[in-house]
């Protein structure tokens, strides 16, 4: 096998089609070892981290952070055999001419970027320029075996140069940078630069907690689009998965006729319910919300009425026989629609901790492509927003989507007499072209039975 191996972005999701590399997690001249993460991608699914399919040497990143780049391109080369001694074909030095017209870090007319610090736009393709005493420089691609009078140069000062090419193109630093060898290993995973960051440390030098806090304060800023005091406008770039979001909610919306229905329930009984479930041993150190209950009732309701939990495709009608229950969830980066795979052969407990663990990852920024797909039916929770109800847009390729509104006391008619009781409101979209009015109807009535009645759920288990 060939030293020198290139690793091509990989289709992250299903049949994705480009990805924006948000940060690199190694610099050229790390060493890698199989599957160690190399490199954080937000494709239109989700964040992912990217495992390296090679061990040895980092040579070169062809790619920035914050560049969108195709699926099949190559973002990174590797020397997989650095014991072996010096690498052939890098006794003298490869350096792409910039693009005329273009600044450093600009795309020119002819397509390519120009990325040396120091030389102006010019035309041209690749030079070759003669090798001199210092250690060789590598930035485009392996040269053809030198000749054997050649000096040979070893993997490691091909490392060393290689880094060397990135600290050049880094702003320098105005005085010697004071850290320890593991601060600025945090500091080259989290891409920011010692130089600008203000030691607290002994003498100050830079301590973990300052790099820390200089990656916080980076995140920061970045999630807040500059605002222009010229316009009095925050422009708010559209990809990723916010592009991808809005244009499956276009479709949804323009492809599926909704029809939305509401019920007002009194939901006393279950908030009463989930007093007593959150000091069951069997729940204890897991987090036991209203929403846990709205999903059960779901799927009880899902399996009186299992023709709800299906897919028009125009020419059939998909029904299911497994309930992938999706959860809308707000994050950085979006809306996503995680699903809990087979949430309907869960017990209440496994169906917590799934609901739990779903809703940390989504806010994490962690949650997986795998864990977006093969969604059947969908929760979205606007109570939590203070909001009491809505008319929610389908998740493609489903047919209902429940949208749950906020518990608040209210004065409600029991036994003819005017009490407060928790009441909430429940919302129902559904495609009419496979779920007439009946079915939905009865799908939200029977939600809504089990939460004003959970002992309804066990006539029904």
């Amino acid at each position: 096998m060939a030293r020198i191996a290139q690793f091509k972005l990989p289709d992250l999701g299903e049949g994705l089609t480009e990805g924006e590399i948000l940060r690199w997690m190694v610099q050229p001249g790390d060493t890698v070892t199989l599957n160690q993460p190399i490199v954080e991608v937000e494709t239109a699914k989700a964040a992912v981290e990217v495992p390296s399919p090679f061990a040895g040497v980092v040579i070169e990143l062809h790619r920035r952070a914050g560049e969108v780049v195709d699926v099949g391109a190559v973002i990174i080369s590797f020397d997989t055999d650095p014991s072996a001694g010096p690498l052939p074909g890098l006794a003298a030095e490869l350096v792409p001419a910039p693009v005329a017209g273009a600044l450093i870090g600009e795309v020119g007319p002819t397509g390519r970027t120009a990325t040396l610090v120091g030389y102006g736009p010019r035309d041209g393709a690749l030079t070759r320029r003669a090798r001199t005493a210092a250690a060789p420089v590598v930035t485009g691609e392996p040269a053809p075996p030198p000749p054997a009078t050649a000096a040979r140069v070893s993997a490691a000062a091909v490392g060393q140069a290689a880094a060397q090419v990135f600290a050049a193109q880094q702003p320098a630093a105005s005085s010697p940078v004071r850290a320890k060898p593991p601060v600025r290993k945090l500091a080259r995973e989290r891409g920011i630069d010692l130089g600008a960051v203000v030691g607290t440390g002994p003498g100050g030098s830079i301590s973990r907690a300052d790099v820390e806090g200089a990656s916080t304060a980076g995140d920061q800023l970045a999630a807040a689009p500059a605002y222009d005091p010229a316009t009095r406008e925050r422009r708010i770039p559209v990809k990723g998965v916010r592009k991808v979001m809005a244009q499956a909610m276009v479709d949804s919306a323009f492809s599926a006729p909704h029809v939305t229905e509401f019920i007002t329930l009194d939901m006393t009984p279950s908030m009463e319910l989930l007093a007593r479930l959150r000091e069951l041993p069997e729940l204890e150190g897991v987090k036991v919300t209203p929403l846990l209950l709205v999903a059960k009732a779901l799927l009880l309701a899902v399996r009186r009425n299992p023709d709800i939990n299906s897919t028009f495709t125009g020419d059939e009608i998909v029904v299911k026989g497994y309930v992938n229950l999706g959860i809308a969830a707000a994050t950085p980066r979006g809306l996503l629609v995680p699903n809990i795979k087979d949430a309907d052969r869960m017990t209440l407990a496994e169906l917590a901790v799934a609901l739990q663990e779903l809703v940390a990852t989504a806010r994490d920024g962690r949650t997986a492509p795998a864990d977006m797909a093969r969604g059947t039916i969908t929760i979205t929770n606007v109570g939590g927003f203070g909001v009491d109800t809505g008319t929610p847009i389908l998740n493609p390729g489903e047919s209902a989507i429940l949208c749950f509104g906020a518990v608040r006391p209210t004065p409600w008619v029991v036994d003819g007499q005017v009490v407060v009781r928790q009441v909430t409101q429940l919302a129902l979209s559904f495609d009419h072209r496979n779920v007439d009015g009946q079915l939905g109807s009865q799908f939200l009535a029977d939600i809504a039975r089990v939460l004003a009645d959970p002992t309804t759920a066990l006539a029904w288990s």
